[in-house]
């Protein structure tokens, strides 16, 4: 059965290509995987600019959309300040994210921020009334405890990056929730274009007052870092756009076995065993959720 979603402007996209989708989400994944490899390989450039050019770039890609599509994104509407909500949500997991990236092994800083979707079931509860399956708990149980693996909790400053990366896979969940909430009502454009706005408003500032000026390949990595969470970005919504979410959302995270390769490759990360089980736990909790919302979507068309 065919599937009507929008395009990233307003153009709509008719038909379920899940072939098309599944290949969009892995490109996805890699590209926000060498997101976090040009993070690590930026150095010590500040946080705030490597956010600053993390977002100009997406922020420009998402004008050039809006121009394509002939619509104004700064016309009058009731629903900005949900949008911008959602800008001011992802841009603190962000920073929290790549702060965590520059502390750990890029695959446990990934691993960590992708606990996302276990919170935006807990907030969609609490905040959009929506019903939580019962076998959704255990899930979120297991979830959370792979994390505790990988976090190690302990009173000691060295564990800050990860909790970081945990609260930015909470910050991560609040944004996606309100995208949920926006569904339908606004083009997706207009979403990553006010995330990207704020995040630039954010990040500006610093830049100002405290600006390091990047040496030789610092510029590269950095404007890389843009390139390829634009590329991300632009390849998730297509994936979703191409396929109902319930067949490809699981492939969302062949962004963390990108991350763990990768670091393996470029950056000689080897990840401790308590990391290798944490992120089994997680990734066998997402696995055996996408099973079953699967299955119950099966199940309510049949």
């Amino acid at each position: 059965m065919g599937v009507t979603r929008y395009s990233l402007g307003r153009g709509r996209v008719t038909a379920d290509h899940t072939g098309r989708a599944v290949l969009m989400m892995v490109l996805s994944g890699l590209s926000f995987s060498l997101v976090a490899i040009m993070v690590r390989l930026a150095g010590d450039v500040p946080l705030y600019e490597k956010v600053f050019f993390r977002s100009i770039v997406m922020l420009v890609a998402m004008g050039a959309v809006a121009a394509r599509s002939h619509e104004n994104p700064f016309a009058r509407n009731p629903r900005i300040p949900a949008l911008v909500l959602r800008g001011v949500f992802g841009t603190g997991a962000m920073f929290l994210y790549f702060y965590a990236i520059e502390h750990l092994t890029v695959g446990d800083a990934t691993v960590l921020n992708k606990l996302s979707p276990f919170f935006v079931a807990v907030f969609a509860m609490l905040f959009l009334r929506e019903k939580l399956s019962r076998h959704v708990i255990p899930v979120l149980l297991v979830a959370f405890a792979g994390a505790a693996l990988i976090i190690r909790p302990q009173l000691s400053f060295q564990a800050l990056p990860a909790i970081g990366g945990f609260v930015s896979a909470a910050a991560s969940g609040a944004a996606y929730t309100v995208v949920r909430h926006l569904r339908g009502s606004e083009p997706p454009y207009r979403i990553v274009f006010y995330f990207a706005l704020v995040s630039v408003a954010v990040s500006v500032p610093p830049m100002v007052l405290h600006f390091v000026r990047p040496e030789g390949l610092q510029w590269l990595y950095l404007i890389g870092g843009g390139v390829f969470a634009t590329t991300g970005q632009v390849a998730l919504t297509l994936g979703y756009h191409q396929a109902p979410a319930t067949k490809v959302s699981i492939y969302v995270y062949a962004h963390v076995i990108f991350a763990f390769l990768l670091g393996l490759v470029l950056l000689g990360e080897v990840p401790d065993a308590f990391s290798i089980v944490g992120t089994v736990m997680i990734l066998v909790a997402a696995i055996y959720n996408y099973r079953r919302v699967f299955a119950d979507a099966v199940t309510s068309t049949g």
